[in-house]
């Protein structure tokens, strides 16, 4: 029996895809439990102070103190979270966490000063549909500049990708200046990627070219995904990042079966969302 396609494309699905079919399969089409990581739930604190900056504070207002401030309130929240518990840090490893995710805050504001920031949109969702597939996305913040133009902004809180990576990085968030265009009717003057870790801003401009080819290497991405449902054909692609792999030990490349994944880690789940 086929497996069902999931109901939505993400950038991060196309993503995922891309870099290893049979990991997109475990995760997007059987839903295997994804334990978090202390690289995840660092993502989610030091988001959450960034959204709580933008929410509660006007502009005048956006200052390194607000920002700890922020983040001091978002880790409060994060101390009854599973996935934070399920860490099991100890008090050291939770106090370098938190040390760490204060420095990634104050480091926001050597890359930008977000007094001059208009956000239009935070945790923006927005949904589109393209040929036979919903295209779906959430964008960290949604900017409008002083002449009316629009700005698609995601924070990272990795590190910064090497010279010969950083277009593939831009792919996902060129998708969601693709997802303004087909919902809001406009295309983004920029996309700017902040990473907050070096601190350091990658920024690209979108053409109209450009956001044609990423509607059909999406739609091409989709028709892959179905076509590797149909065929039950989720070939794993090898690299330097299989070794932290968490499906390692059922990827046939490592002499491992796909099939056991589901009977091992969780309930096998058909037409996931």
């Amino acid at each position: 029996m086929s497996f069902e396609p999931p109901r939505s494309l993400s950038p991060s699905k196309v993503s995922s895809f891309r870099d290893c079919a049979l990991a997109f399969r475990f995760t997007a089409i059987e839903r295997l439990p994804d334990p978090a990581t202390v690289w995840t739930v660092r993502g989610t604190l030091v988001h959450s102070a960034l959204e709580g900056l933008f929410w509660n504070h006007p502009r005048g207002h956006r200052t390194p103190a607000a920002g700890s401030a922020e983040l001091a309130s978002a880790w409060a929240a994060l101390q009854d979270d599973p996935d934070y518990r399920s860490l099991e840090l100890g008090p050291d490893g939770a106090e370098a966490f938190r040390a760490e995710s204060e420095q990634l805050v104050a480091n926001y504001f050597s890359v930008e000063d977000p007094n001059e920031i208009t956000p239009v949109g935070i945790e923006l969702t927005l949904e589109a549909r393209l040929g036979d597939v919903r295209l779906r996305g959430i964008l960290d913040r949604l900017d409008r500049t002083s002449d009316g133009e629009l700005v698609v902004v995601d924070y990272k809180t990795g590190r910064a990708p090497p010279p010969a990576y950083v277009q593939a990085r831009l792919a996902g968030v060129q998708l969601y200046a693709l997802l303004c265009q087909e919902v809001l009717g406009r295309r983004p003057a920029q996309v700017r990627l902040l990473h907050l870790k070096e601190p350091t801003v990658i920024t690209a401009e979108p053409s109209e070219q450009g956001l044609k080819g990423q509607r059909t290497k999406a739609l091409a991405v989709w028709s892959a995904i179905e076509r590797a449902c149909r065929d039950e054909d989720f070939r794993p692609k090898t690299g330097p990042l299989c070794r932290f792999c968490r499906f390692r030990d059922f990827c046939p490349a490592y002499g491992g079966d796909p099939d056991r994944a589901a009977v091992v880690l969780g309930d096998t789940h058909r037409g996931a969302a």
